[in-house]
């Protein structure tokens, strides 16, 4: 078996047939993720408060039991069975060196991306493998792992070094290996200048070409996937083996969305020309494109009541009209996210569940406070951050609002981001892992295994739309 390359704007096999890459990403296992996993803050944060509470020992034994316990065997067949043929891995450097002994790989540094790789290829189902947290952080939001809202890592040659090493780890390790389709060197990007992502994106594709000529590489666009303005089509013709790779969520699929989708036909061209704005660079420069996250977010009636139908059965006609759109395009495309706790997964944990019983509480005051970014209902805590915002908008004039990344950020995100969802929640990182004191092995076991496949429930509707569009663009 040969590894997959390009032919055109087409991904294809060995014998030149064309693979159309279609599936979804396991968020909030290698990367964690607050809204996936229910914890308040970023993944660095409860590690470090856990390991405060348990003693180091055994909080790493609690978070190697979740990351056995989250992916098995179970979920790949599963997975399998609805005819996807690719999953999108993110990844957290922290996983394959210290930020007190960068440039030293781990040990067991590829225990776990190796578990997945594998247990997919057996089955026939390839991967890509996502770099979706490097040093200092490349976008201010959550999933890069940094405490503040501030990309350091555009400002500091030292990290994106780091992220290069990196790289070429990952290459000596994977590059004859058949089932990976390839690698996305970075999630996200937030350059606030465009220029350096581009400098940076040269030389980890000069890092891994000098390792791995033959590997797929899967480059985001600017700005959260979504702008690639600053891109350079001359150094683009140099990188061999590229696919562009834009990221479109549909803010129909959110709980802030001013209206209901209900796929009008004025909705469907609105959701279109999002996609095409987001593409438009790579058609008129004839390169080929993967989505690699959209989806839409659901209602959970222990929140949303009686509405929970009603916003789902919205929510799923949305998913259906985009992938149509995707279809018409011909394009690979990976779904935002695999698994969660129920609020985008394909499949979910159960709330009977001991991990969802013990933070039951917790969780509803996480949705209440607004306490995540993504998906916020913020209807509980307008009346207190609406005086906030309106306080700073009168200190701030128009012309000064719009601080990058800007529109993606509006004025309003970033003031919610910054004092809730960054300062409101590291005040509840504790309070998250105190609910762990006093447990033993055994228990922490048991917590852990909330997330196996056997104790999840499956989101039926989404699985038959993706079923539904899996295979090649239909006539």
């Amino acid at each position: 078996m040969s590894i997959l390359n390009l032919d055109g704007t087409k991904i294809v096999d060995g014998d030149g047939k064309e693979v159309v890459l279609r599936g979804a990403g396991i968020g909030g296992w290698m990367n964690m993720e607050n809204f996936i996993t229910g914890y308040p803050g970023r993944e660095y944060q409860i590690r470090e408060a856990l390991a405060e509470v348990l003693g180091p020992e055994k909080a790493q034994f609690f978070f190697d039991k979740f990351l056995e316990y989250y992916f098995t065997e179970s979920d790949a067949k599963f997975y399998k069975n609805l005819g996807l043929n690719c999953i999108r891995v993110p990844f957290n450097y922290r996983h394959f060196e210290d930020d007190m002994n960068p440039g030293v790989l781990k040990p067991d540094g590829f225990k776990w991306l190796d578990r997945i790789v594998n247990l997919c290829a057996e089955l026939g189902i390839y991967t890509i493998l996502d770099l979706h947290t490097v040093p200092g952080g490349h976008n201010g939001d959550w999933h890069s792992d940094a405490g503040h809202h501030i990309a350091e890592f555009w400002r500091h040659k030292h990290f994106q070094d780091r992220a290069i090493w990196l790289w070429e780890r990952i290459a000596e390790h994977y590059r004859d290996h058949p089932w990976i389709a390839g690698y996305n060197p970075l999630n996200e990007p937030c350059d606030p200048t465009g220029s350096r992502l581009i400098v940076w994106y040269d030389r980890v594709y000069a890092a891994i070409r000098a390792i791995d000529t033959n590997h797929l590489l899967f480059w985001d666009g600017n700005t959260f996937a979504s702008d690639f303005s600053c891109f350079d089509i001359e150094t683009c013709k140099k990188w061999e083996g590229s696919v562009y790779s834009c990221h479109d969520y549909s803010n129909f699929g959110f709980p802030l969305s001013r209206e209901k989708y209900i796929g009008s036909e004025e909705q469907k061209a609105r959701v279109k020309r999002s996609y095409l704005r987001k593409v438009q660079w790579m058609k008129d420069n004839n390169l080929p494109i993967w989505n690699g996250e959209f989806g839409p977010a659901y209602a959970r009636r222990q929140y949303d009541g009686d509405a929970t139908d009603d916003i789902n059965s919205s929510r799923i006609q949305l998913l259906k009209d985009q992938l149509d759109v995707y279809d018409e395009d011909r394009i690979s495309w990976s779904i935002w996210t695999y698994k969660d706790i129920g609020y985008q997964g394909m499949v979910y944990v159960n709330s009977g569940t001991k991990y969802m019983k013990l933070f039951e509480k917790f969780l509803e005051k996480k949705f209440k406070t607004a306490i995540d970014a993504w998906g916020a209902d913020e209807s509980h805590v307008s009346h207190i951050w609406g005086p906030l915002e309106k306080f700073i908008a009168e200190n701030v004039e128009p012309k000064y609002r719009g601080l990058y990344p800007h529109p993606v950020w509006k004025f309003e995100n970033r003031i919610s981001r910054i004092s809730r969802n960054i300062l409101l929640a590291e005040y509840m990182v504790k309070e998250w892992a105190d609910h762990f004191e006093g447990m033993d092995e055994v228990q922490l076991d048991e917590i852990a295994q909330s997330f196996k496949f056997e104790n999840c429930i499956l989101r039926d509707e989404l699985n038959k739309v993706l079923v539904d569009h899996k295979g090649l663009a239909r006539k």
